[in-house]
């Protein structure tokens, strides 16, 4: 239903033409349409992941621009799935766009499959639905500060003339190979679709292509003992030529993949090209799930011969792990390697920090230049920023809309958004600035295995605090929010937000409380599990701290009170 029959794509637009009766809504739609810019399949509103969408057909879609279009100041169009499905006339300071999106009870793939099928929801993916997706610098960082971690850990805090074996270049993993040589070493990224890997290098994001491992492999060694960064590109199946890998002896120094695993469906199972598995997925969609997942434990097993030798071996939030042990795989064997968060990034979390990023509305690529000279003026005492903004200002293309993202801190959001509100309103910067953030955040997701795996104090599976986070943000005056629940089917359940700086005093009132509330309840989530740092942050210790969190001085969840309400002696 709503599918086309000519290709067809969109583009945001730019510049200070307004098609909206707001700025608010018309940054919204920009937002919607650099989703569309992005797209990997924008003829069926596909934007990334296999099967993330940003509409649920091309009715809806439609509807939404309409609605938006139309919506009053004082209004809020509700979103049900990509379909938008009423307005509701609220307030000046409401969200100008609610929405929940693959929330389903009970939750398989069939399940899901089957519900797609009549109609009745879509797939979200992270930032997909919710019209925060920027390209692929939208994930660079977490893997540039994943390897950041790998490369403390096991290399001497340097990655030059090391090798990075991975698979997956789609609009996800497409980014493994710029991370890997902002930090000067060599990436090697298989992908069984050619097709995907010719986008990489139109979009400067990889190197070459061979259809070879053997001639990959070949160039790699010689990139790392030069110690000069590279990109390669390999056409095949990760399932088969990971095996290869092993069984040449070839030891890379780091693995892992961004296949979309997650998706099973879109998954391309051992022995099968593109259109074979299009036809596969078209005749016999039960089929097509046996043999993805057949592949998937293929992979991973490989993957854990890997770890076995001492390889750096992580999963990167793909599911590849819980998909093998839905498929038959033990529990011990299908969870061997780590997950990326548990092992690398929760300290990051802890201090507020996550992919926080910012769009430039206007189009023009000074307002991205004048947003990054900010954050180099505002936190030119935090290495982590400054080495950031300073790699991705030389090196990362344009993709769409300007934008940036970096791990900014609890605290720094809030300084660093009211002080681009400021520069709007002087003229510095020529449009508004669209703040969002990945739903992988330090307080907007749940996801056993994944984001939330291996929490301190066990609480894994406790899903109140992306709900606190939608609560909060919407209490925040955001001006978008949605829950949604998909990624690992029936085990994920998050929350994407999008908040607007125009120059407008308005915009200061949202963004002062919203770019606290978001990142602030991650704070507060990691203090109740047992984090130290998160704890002392929570408690007003730090520079990038705030006054706008007060928490009892019972709060912590292990304290013990007698009846009379006095803490024992």
């Amino acid at each position: 239903m709503g599918k086309p029959e000519i290709l067809y794509s969109v583009k945001a637009q730019r510049g200070s033409t307004l098609r909206c009766k707001g700025w608010k809504q018309e940054t919204i739609l920009r937002m919607l349409e650099n989703n569309m810019e992005n797209a990997e399949k924008p003829e069926e509103l596909i934007i990334y992941g296999g099967n993330g969408k940003c509409a649920r057909n091309w009715e809806s879609y439609h509807a939404i621009v309409k609605s938006l279009k139309e919506l009053e100041d004082n209004e809020t169009l509700v979103v049900q799935s990509g379909m938008p499905v009423a307005i509701f006339k609220t307030h000046k300071l409401a969200p100008r766009v609610v929405m929940a999106t693959t929330n389903i009870m009970k939750a398989d793939w069939p399940t899901f499959y089957d519900l797609q099928d009549k109609n009745l929801t879509m797939f979200a993916q992270y930032t997909a639905a919710p019209w925060e997706y920027i390209g692929t610098q939208g994930v660079i960082e977490g893997t540039f500060e994943t390897l950041s971690a790998i490369a403390l850990k096991k290399f001497d805090n340097d990655l030059e003339g090391r090798i990075y074996f991975t698979a997956g270049a789609g609009g996800m993993g497409g980014n493994q190979s710029w991370a890997m040589k902002m930090h000067g070493g060599v990436a090697i990224v298989i992908d069984a679709d050619e097709k995907v890997i010719k986008r990489r290098i139109e979009k400067d994001y990889m190197d070459t292509m061979v259809y070879s491992l053997d001639e990959a492999i070949d160039m790699a060694k010689k990139a790392a003992d030069k110690k000069e960064p590279l990109s390669i590109g390999v056409v095949g199946n990760a399932a088969d030529l990971f095996w290869d890998a092993y069984n040449k002896g070839f030891m890379p120094d780091i693995i892992s993949e961004m296949c979309p695993c997650h998706d099973p469906i879109s998954y391309i199972p051992s022995g099968y090209t593109p259109e074979e598995a299009d036809e596969l997925r078209e005749k016999d969609r039960e089929l097509y799930l046996e043999k993805a997942r057949e592949s998937m434990v293929k992979h991973l097993k490989a993957m854990n011969a890997y770890y076995a030798k001492g390889v750096e071996v992580f999963e990167y939030g793909t599911s590849i792990r819980k998909e093998c042990r839905d498929a038959g795989m033990e529990d011990k064997e299908a969870f061997r390697i780590p997950g990326f968060v548990s092992e690398y990034i929760r300290p990051l979390f802890c201090e507020g920090r996550g992919p926080f990023r910012w769009t430039c509305i206007s189009g023009d690529p000074e307002d991205l230049k004048r947003t990054d000279e900010l954050a180099l003026e505002m936190f030119k005492d935090d290495p982590l920023v400054t080495r950031w903004i300073t790699l991705a200002s030389k090196c990362l293309p344009i993709e769409a809309l300007p934008a940036r993202v970096c791990y900014m801190g609890f605290g720094q959001r809030r300084k660093f958004g009211l002080a681009i509100n400021e520069l709007i309103k002087k003229g510095e910067i020529k449009g508004p600035v669209a703040f969002s953030r990945d739903n992988l955040d330090t307080g907007s997701i749940v996801n056993p295995t994944f984001e939330s795996e291996n929490m301190k104090d066990g609480s894994d599976l406790i899903s109140d605090w992306p709900y606190l986070n939608g609560l909060l943000n919407c209490a925040g005056m955001c001006d978008l929010i949605a829950i949604q629940a998909n990624y690992s089917m029936g085990e994920a359940v998050h929350t994407g937000v999008t908040m607007i700086a125009d120059g407008t005093e308005e915009a200061s009132i949202r963004l002062d409380v919203c770019l606290t509330t978001d990142s602030g309840i991650g704070i507060i989530r990691h203090a109740q599990a047992g984090y130290e740092t998160a704890r002392d942050i929570a408690e007003g210790k730090g520079k990038y701290t705030t006054d706008s969190i007060k928490v009892p001085l019972w709060w912590t969840p292990d304290a013990t009170f007698g009846p009379d309400g006095k803490r024992p002696r």
